[in-house]
């Protein structure tokens, strides 16, 4: 009985926040936020920008609207803006395809993962998974907090929240929305896009402070 409850409440430690990137003089503030393998590219509000992880310097800027989440799927980004999801060309900027965004512009954050797109609301708290070839709504997951970056990885599920003077980083069961864990901010340090590297570290995108921060993700001990 006792592991049974211990396994059922959340965990929750203060975020350990690794770096700091930024400010980024050329964004009005920081929404989405991805990861190619190399670089990180943030939604800068008029312009979709990368750089480089290990120096910080700038190193690409695509001309695309962006006002929420960003996403890559391995050879393509994804960008919210206007109320629908643009697929885009890494190498030459170029819109390949555009479908409609779930949230109809009350979306917030984007991510992919095993051959789908992912989209949180964020007044709506809820994670959409939905075809990323006709924008149609495959399930639902609720969420007790505003939604904003979301992202997979090694099977879990993370999202970024905001409400308030107060966000937070949580893993949340994909199955019901029960959150697991719980990486606590600074009053005050907020968090808008979300993006695993794929290993220990998330890349947070910090809205209006222009800036992206490096967290460490905490691993589950092994059994």
């Amino acid at each position: 009985m006792d592991k049974t409850r211990s396994e059922a409440e959340e965990e929750v430690q203060p975020a350990e926040i690794l770096r700091e990137y930024g400010p980024f003089d050329a964004a009005s503030r920081v929404h989405g936020v991805t990861y190619d393998g190399a670089n990180v590219w943030f939604a800068g509000g008029e312009t979709l920008q990368a750089f480089d992880p290990v120096s910080g310097a700038p190193v690409r800027t695509l001309d695309v609207p962006c006002d929420a989440g960003t996403a890559f799927d391995g050879r393509h980004l994804f960008q919210l803006g206007e109320g629908v999801i643009r697929k885009i060309d890494p190498g030459t900027g170029q819109v390949l395809k555009v479908v409609p965004a779930p949230g109809h512009g009350n979306d917030s954050g984007l991510t992919w993962a095993e051959g789908f797109l992912w989209v949180g609301q964020f007044r709506g708290r809820v994670i959409h998974q939905i075809d990323p070839e006709t924008g149609a709504v495959l399930r639902t997951i609720e969420s007790k907090r505003f939604v904003t970056g979301v992202t997979w990885v090694e099977g879990e599920l993370w999202h970024g929240t905001a409400e308030g003077d107060s966000s937070d980083i949580r893993r949340i069961d994909p199955k019901d929305g029960r959150v697991l864990v719980r990486l606590t901010l600074p009053e005050g340090m907020t968090v808008t896009g979300l993006e695993s590297d794929g290993g220990d570290i998330f890349y947070a995108g910090g809205g209006p402070s222009r800036t992206v921060r490096a967290v460490k993700r905490p691993r589950r001990p092994r059994r």
